[in-house]
């Protein structure tokens, strides 16, 4: 059976479009990988966390703030295709500047 990723977001900051937004990417990304992305509603204040199967790999709170899409699919990738190459996503900053 394919991972789930679950986005939780808060309902009341308005978050829904931020979460789309998030899932339409890993969608994309990881079409072949991934079982699905379940959006839920949060009655949580602020809350914004990402999961695999159950397991937590991004929150608001503890990380302080939202992921940057680049880093999210690097965590994403190493819990659900550690073998998998994402391409210009994987190229480090210093990698750029030195080419």
């Amino acid at each position: 059976m394919k991972p789930t990723v679950e986005i939780e977001y808060c309902i009341g900051c308005r978050w829904l479009l931020r979460a789309s937004w998030t899932a339409q990417e890993l969608l994309t990304t990881f079409e072949d990988e991934l079982g699905g992305v379940n959006l839920r509603p949060s009655a949580k204040s602020g809350c914004y966390e990402i999961s695999v199967d159950g397991n937590l790999l991004w929150s608001r709170e503890k990380n302080s703030g939202f992921p940057e899409m680049k880093e999210l699919k690097q965590k994403i990738r190493d819990h659900v295709a550690p073998e998998r190459d994402l391409g210009h996503s994987d190229i480090k900053q210093q990698d750029c500047e030195a080419k």
